[in-house]
């Protein structure tokens, strides 16, 4: 029986009791309405995806952060004790730990409650049924039909894939850590940080540094569609090993708006799976899987559907010449998973695409 609106109090109640415990106990907590959300995702479905899914749903921002942070599914917390994620929480609203217990903590769960309980977005999906946050669909290029895999949470959650595309810009200038982006995300799960999430390593900034030093282009714009290798620092606990940094932002000068061409996004998503091949051996096993986030759609202002284009086209030719990549997508809501699950038949030709000006940091 699929999860509806009358089960909030239940779902926030038993939340309540996942914080108190943290996800290293969750199998000795009695959790019957989660259960039966979860298995409305899928037969064998876990709660803590479901957690996972649920939390991604919400606002980017503070929102979602804090949420991760309490319930202990941001990078290296699930062990903290109650104290200290409640403590982290805190000082992401700036403000005092009594006062977010009153205050903040109490509507951080009621939304993730109401994420749980209310309606997917997802079209098609019947009513209160939770969506599935990985789908899978066929690609056909050429005589070949291709698995594509499509994630439907924030991409600091994703597990076991070799190399993730990370947006940046031409100057290789990653947002602060303590934003919402992606990029910022990825450097912040990344990093090594102290309990209290102070920052104690800087790894995936320190070596993008490195790399600009080494190819002379330290506070100089590289070429757009540039594509700058990384290790993915304390995410190779999750079983990702290549962070590539795709060069997508051009920034206008004297403002705060920046040009993505699409153009751009598919010679970084062609550059992107030629470093995959070139790195291949280096590593064992070889590497094999890749994912993108849809280059440009978030603050870069494209319509999913131009992004998906421009990236299928880099895809699809390189599987077109026989290479056989474990191809994944992450996006942060269904409509967009929805519209890759449609390749592809709504791709769009390159000289449709426009450029687009956008305000704010990839």
């Amino acid at each position: 029986m699929p999860v509806n609106a009358d089960d909030y109090t239940l779902i926030l109640g038993e939340l309540k009791d996942i914080r108190r415990a943290g996800l290293t106990r969750l199998r000795t907590l009695r959790l019957p309405v989660l259960e039966r959300a979860a298995a409305a995702r899928a037969p064998d479905g876990a709660i803590e995806e479901l957690l996972r899914s649920a939390v991604s749903r919400l606002d980017e921002g503070n929102l979602r952060t804090a949420a991760a942070y309490t319930l202990g599914l941001a990078q290296g917390t699930r062990d903290w004790p109650a104290a200290d994620r409640r403590r982290r929480s805190a000082e992401i609203y700036g403000v005092s730990t009594e006062r977010f217990r009153k205050d903040q903590e109490v509507m951080v769960l009621g939304q993730v409650a109401e994420a749980i309980a209310r309606t997917t977005e997802t079209p098609g999906t019947p009513t209160g049924q939770i969506a599935a946050t990985h789908r899978l669909f066929s690609a056909s290029v050429g005589s070949h039909s291709h698995t594509i895999n499509v994630h439907v949470h924030p991409v600091d959650m994703l597990r076991d894939i070799d190399a993730v595309v990370s947006p940046t810009n031409v100057f290789l200038a990653l947002p602060e850590p303590y934003k919402s982006s992606i990029s910022a995300s990825l450097r912040r799960a990344g990093a090594v940080q102290a309990a209290t999430g102070e920052v104690l390593t800087d790894q995936i900034q320190d070596e993008l540094r490195t790399w600009a030093a080494q190819h002379g282009a330290l506070g100089r714009p590289v070429a757009p569609g540039t594509v700058t290798p990384t290790s993915a620092g304390t995410l190779a606990g999750q079983g990702i090993r290549r962070i590539y940094h795709a060069a997508i932002a051009v920034p206008r000068s004297g403002t705060n708006d920046y040009d993505v061409l699409p153009a751009d996004i598919t010679r970084a998503a062609a550059r992107s799976l030629a470093l995959l091949a070139e790195e291949r051996h280096h590593f064992d096993p070889p590497l094999r899987s890749v994912c993108f986030p849809l280059l440009g759609a978030g603050r870069g202002g494209l319509p999913y559907e131009i992004s998906i284009g421009a990236l299928w086209a880099a895809v699809e030719a390189d599987l077109a010449r026989g290479a056989e990549w474990d191809i994944h997508f992450v996006v942060r809501n269904p409509a967009a998973a929805a519209i890759l699950e449609q390749l592809p038949a709504r791709i769009r030709p390159e000289s449709a695409l426009p450029t687009t000006r956008r305000t704010g940091s990839l």
